[in-house]
């Protein structure tokens, strides 16, 4: 499969609406990580209606991986709750689309997929508290780097709800240990964006055989003095998604996010994830 041109953007858009408006209009294809700082980021997963429910359940009893931020209401392709002007069919870099549990394409968008009975799932990204590690000082290697944040299938499996099951994804940074303890406690502020690490040094506990060969975005530098540490990621349901094998769902492609109109010091007041179904599912 050929991937699209990664444009980039030569002026960093400072709000959620232009960093979409960008998107939409082709003018970045790439990672959304390090854009519009202090805007909310999110993972994105599409399914029919027949299975919203099950997903729904899925996520709440997942709520490190899966913390549902905002749902539409079936066939609609705006989230009004995370911005006014905002098309999930056209602003996010990259989509993955899936039939029957396999991936068939990799669109900058998916005008073309969109059916009248698809559901939108916003999932909290990791991106959102990344920010909050930046401000604090601390190095986040896949940003400095230009790249995307590296992701791992695991050995630890996932609560399943109906036909969604499967391992949970975490995604890595590497730190210092000292700097690893703080971004612990910075990033257990934030439990709608995965919370606190799961996981800390020896991948292999966690059945990482190498941390060179992720399974999804690209490989950073690690330093003989740094640890690697894991946070749940949004990635999870992708897996879940492939064993489910619904005969259409859409998802973000690893590392390319909608990018929200909520600011990230807005998290601690969002409705949690068994309560943010709308009432027409």
């Amino acid at each position: 499969m050929v991937a699209p041109p990664n444009t980039a953007l030569r002026e960093q858009p400072t709000t959620g609406l232009a960093v979409r408006l960008a998107i939409r209009r082709g003018h970045h294809t790439g990672t959304t990580a390090g854009l519009a700082a202090g805007f909310v980021q999110a993972n994105l997963a599409i399914l029919p209606r027949a299975l919203a429910e099950d997903f729904s359940r899925f996520c709440a009893l997942n709520p490190r991986p899966c913390p549902l931020i905002g749902t539409a209401a079936p066939g609609d392709f705006c989230i009004p709750a995370l911005g006014d002007d905002l098309d999930i069919r056209t602003d996010l870099p990259r989509y993955r689309v899936w039939r029957d549990g396999v991936l068939v394409d990799e669109p900058t968008d998916i005008v073309r997929w969109w059916r009248d009975d698809l559901v939108s799932f916003a999932i909290g990204c990791s991106f959102s508290f990344e920010q909050a590690l930046i401000e604090a000082g601390i190095e986040v290697r896949h940003i400095s780097c230009g790249c995307t944040v590296p992701m791992y299938r695991t050995s630890i499996a996932t609560e399943p709800a109906g036909p969604f099951r499967g391992p949970l994804v975490v995604s890595m940074r590497p730190f210092a240990p000292a700097d690893a303890i703080r971004a612990i406690e910075i990033t257990g502020r934030y439990p709608k964006v995965h919370g606190a690490p799961v996981h800390i040094g020896k991948p292999e506990l966690i059945g990482i055989a190498d941390l060179a060969a992720p399974d999804y975005g690209d490989v950073v530098p690690l330093g003989d003095d740094e640890v690697p540490v894991f946070w749940a990621c949004g990635v999870t349901p992708q897996a879940a998604i492939a064993a489910a094998r619904p005969d259409l769902c859409i998802t973000h492609y690893p590392g390319a996010m909608l990018v929200t109109d909520r600011g990230n010091d807005e998290l601690g007041g969002w409705p949690t994830s068994s309560d943010s179904m709308p009432a027409a599912l």
